[in-house]
């Protein structure tokens, strides 16, 4: 597996593997409606365009992207998808530690969200050294749990 800065021509490879992710995701929480599912195909480009996308490949495959962006003193995790077939071999964990590695030394903490149904994400952020600080209820059925971790530890 190879992880590197997506390319503009990426974006549409990107599009589709994070809404295959997502799909599962929306089947939790009963919401076909969660934002990765409804972003456009052009604001997942200007994503990629900008600069804060890494993508997984394996052979020719793109299999998983994260992006990562800097504000402050804070790099902002989002968007860590991996396509459903491959899912359970270490790309989600190898991505969140290429985004890290990337912005480790130009800032002081991680930070990250993702929903609290959402276990298998929780148990991998948890085991990667994350804590969460709070919980934010979107709506009826859908709370976000968000995290961080210091620069410093890995």
């Amino acid at each position: 597996m190879r992880i590197g800065p997506a390319e503009p021509a990426d974006a549409g490879e990107v599009f589709t593997v994070q809404r295959a992710a997502y799909v599962t995701e929306a089947q939790h929480y009963g919401d076909p409606h969660l934002a990765p599912l409804t972003e456009s195909l052009d604001e997942v480009r200007a994503a990629v365009v900008s600069g804060h996308v890494l993508v997984a490949r394996e052979g020719g495959r793109l299999v998983g992207a994260v992006r990562g962006s800097v504000r402050e003193a804070t790099c902002h995790i989002g968007r860590l998808v991996v396509a459903p077939d491959v899912q359970g071999r270490g790309i989600g964990r190898a991505l969140l530690a290429a985004v890290e590695e990337l912005h480790a030394g130009r800032v002081e903490r991680f930070a990250l969200f993702t929903g609290h149904r959402s276990e298998g994400n929780l148990r991998l952020y948890r085991a990667a050294g994350y804590r969460e600080t709070h919980t934010v209820a979107v709506d009826a059925s859908v709370s976000l749990v968000h995290m961080t971790k210091g620069a410093g530890r890995r």
